[in-house]
């Protein structure tokens, strides 16, 4: 029969398919040599090896990153250079060789300043997914090898979870909680010395038509603490979470501490001594305020002293 068969059904098929034969060499095109060519894929990178890749592996970054990584994320903002960080370990003191706990840590800024000083571990647990992989991306270029990021509910890990913290560094998270007066309860079981950078809400600070409290629905809700009547504000974030950038909280739902009970409940704690710095009330989201209050070691719970 030799190639005559071959050659009656291709015939065949040209009749009963003639368009996709015809355009058969066009859909799978020849390369030299007779073979066809290959197209990357969807899950590879072709470029040459950068920390740029990595950064443009997750969009949504905050954060500029220090100028000696090469790589460029699209904001200026400079967290790794962060003056409130600094502060937080001037009043701490050394935390060479220290365990220290950071609730959401966000794109690692923080975590990488902590890590300047060489404590002994540093567990950072952050809830957001796409901020854990940035942490993950910082923790790979800049080496932050005492840092152990985590993926999950840091609330959960104070709740259920034993381990002792020589400082708590909680910077923008308090704020961003549906019972902020529970997460204080949490970190004073765990440490004696906590860092927090948070917004507050004040009448002073932010009146009546102050267009900042637009996102407040004006719901205040009270809770009991120790005999004190705690009032927390209600706040919504507006669906602001549909942008890859968010860096709020679980819930849409959240409550807003004023400045002065926050120190009463730090001071019900047994944090006898409260410092206080970058108190900026025309702050353009809210009124803010850097805390670092510690608990003096063996001493009985009693009023606090506050400094500025």
């Amino acid at each position: 029969m030799g190639l005559n068969w071959i050659k009656r059904l291709r015939r065949t098929l040209e009749r009963l398919a003639p368009t996709e034969l015809a355009n058969k060499d066009a859909v799978e095109p020849k390369a030299a040599g007779g073979t066809c060519p290959s197209t990357l894929l969807d899950e590879y990178v072709s470029a040459f090896p950068s920390a740029q890749n990595a950064v443009d592996l997750v969009a949504g970054w905050n954060h500029a990153l220090p100028a000696f990584t090469g790589a460029v994320t699209g904001s200026n903002i400079p967290m790794f250079a962060d003056a409130r960080m600094d502060w937080c370990v001037e009043q701490f003191g050394t935390i060479a060789g220290r365990r220290v706990l950071e609730l959401g840590p966000l794109e690692g800024a923080h975590t990488y300043m902590l890590h300047q000083h060489g404590p002994a571990i540093i567990h950072a647990i952050e809830a957001n997914k796409l901020s854990f992989m940035r942490c993950l991306i910082v923790r790979q270029l800049l080496a932050l090898d005492r840092a152990q990021f985590m993926l999950g509910d840091f609330q959960k890990w104070l709740e259920r979870n034993a381990e002792r913290y020589d400082l708590i560094v909680g910077s923008g998270v308090l704020y961003h909680m549906s019972d902020p007066v529970h997460l204080l309860r949490l970190m004073a079981e765990h440490t004696d010395a906590v860092y927090l950078w948070t917004h507050y809400f004040g009448d002073h600070a932010m009146p009546t038509g102050d267009p900042r409290r637009g996102a407040f629905s004006g719901e205040v809700k009270t809770v009991e603490f120790q005999g004190k009547t705690i009032r927390l504000h209600r706040r919504s974030y507006h669906q602001a979470w549909r942008n890859k950038a968010f860096c709020g909280g679980m819930q849409d739902e959240h409550y807003w501490m004023e400045r002065d009970q926050i120190l009463a409940v730090l001071g019900m704690l047994g944090f006898a001594d409260v410092r206080l710095g970058h108190d900026a009330p025309d702050h353009p989201n809210g009124p803010s305020i850097s805390i670092f209050a510690r608990r003096p070691i063996g001493s009985a719970e009693g009023a606090s002293s506050i400094r500025s």
